[in-house]
């Protein structure tokens, strides 16, 4: 949904300080090299009290600082070519996960990410933990979750990559990593954290 002004009042006063609180936005992700984590709590609460804030309001403030992927601009899939065949498979843990195809848009790609398991099994320990998996395919693509679904034994994804892949994807690398949500930084602490399927 696209977002509404909330009030059509705006002190002009403050333009300029509000100019640097974008600037000072700018210099926190360059140096934190986009990954500025989250501030201890007793940092917040020192902040709270010598610039005469409400502490939870610094920590919602902070914790929005981390959301900013969420808004990127979403690439909607257009112009359908073809199917390129990838037929990768993992199994590991108890766990098989597969690629089957590439599908390639004029203006991005779209590939499902499917995961299968023996329902039979105890899988107990999985059940409780709600897993993120992120597609990695290189520096130059953004490649995001669009959607899923899982039912018993199964769970389907689909991930939207921009700009679209080559055709030729020989040697390509697949890389899906754990995370326990969207936007989180820390790795599921398992094992194995990737699932990396390469085409030939």
């Amino acid at each position: 949904m696209p977002f509404e002004r909330p009030t059509q009042h705006y002190d002009e006063r403050i333009l300029h300080i509000d100019e640097q609180i974008c600037e000072l936005l700018k210099q926190r992700k360059e140096i934190s090299n986009n990954n500025p984590g989250y501030p201890p709590f007793e940092y917040i609460e020192k902040w709270s009290i010598s610039f005469g804030l409400y502490e939870d309001y610094l920590k919602e403030v902070f914790g929005a600082f981390r959301s900013e992927e969420f808004y990127k601009p979403v690439i909607e899939p257009q112009g359908f070519r073809k199917h390129i065949p990838i037929l990768k498979s993992l199994e590991y843990g108890g766990f098989f996960y597969s690629l089957i195809s590439v599908r390639q848009y004029s203006n991005a790609s779209v590939i499902t990410f499917n995961m299968d398991w023996d329902i039979t099994r105890d899988h107990s320990t999985h059940s409780n933990i709600p897993i993120y998996f992120e597609l990695y395919v290189g520096e130059e693509y953004d490649c995001r979750m669009d959607s899923g679904t899982s039912t018993s034994g199964h769970s389907s994804h689909n991930y939207v990559i921009s700009p679209p892949l080559p055709d030729d994807i020989s040697g390509m690398e697949f890389i899906f990593r754990k995370f326990k949500e969207p936007f989180e930084n820390n790795l599921i602490g398992t094992e194995i954290n990737e699932i990396i399927l390469r085409a030939d």
